[in-house]
């Protein structure tokens, strides 16, 4: 029997070390030679999946778009029926994502490190607006007067807290965004 797992493919496995070597390191802190060497593929290999490493930084991207969302909407489902609590559990997921050590934004770390028009900063931008448009959606639900402006409050209020989990303690930094976002739902959505 053939005990030997099998090797996941190229492609795979190329995104699996941009994910963590872009996040831990930055974009372009990382170049393609350690992308190569990290991920076990030939630099033709790595070519042939994505033409430049823009496509790979994008790629990757698009795929942490896909994962975060999915955190953001299991952490609303798991809070209960009511949309005001739903956007409140997007803060307690923040509050147990800052425990488990993960520190940052992978977007707002792109946004910073590629100009306004390249292929990279709109793949960012577009999960933003994606991310803000799925949190008015909530905001509307939960009565809110102005989703527009709640939903940007909010969604402000989650990229500071990942941006302050790079220099502040990760679980004081979730609690006040906890606290303040209880106060903004309490005075945007009043029961």
């Amino acid at each position: 029997m053939n005990t030997t797992a099998k090797r996941r493919p190229a492609r795979d496995r190329i995104l699996e070390t941009a994910s963590k070597l872009f996040y831990a390191h930055g974009i372009h802190a990382v170049g393609v030679d350690r992308l190569v060497a990290e991920s076990g593929v030939a630099k033709a290999t790595l070519y042939a999946h994505f033409p430049s490493k823009d496509d790979v930084v994008a790629a990757y991207l698009r795929g942490m778009d896909d994962d975060w969302r999915r955190h953001l909407r299991s952490a609303a489902l798991a809070a209960g029926e009511d949309p005001r609590e739903q956007l409140f559990g997007i803060f307690v997921a923040l509050e147990k994502t800052a425990r488990e050590g993960r520190l940052g934004c992978a977007f707002i770390s792109a946004v910073a490190e590629y100009e306004p028009g390249s292929a990279v900063h709109d793949v960012a931008a577009e999960h933003k607006r994606t991310v803000r448009a799925w949190v008015r959606g909530l905001a509307a639900a939960a009565g809110a007067a102005d989703p527009d402006t709640l939903s940007f409050q909010l969604t402000l209020l989650i990229d500071g807290t990942l941006a302050a989990t790079r220099v502040e303690h990760a679980g004081v930094t979730a609690e006040a965004a906890k606290q303040a976002a209880r106060a903004l739902l309490d005075a945007a959505c009043p029961r």
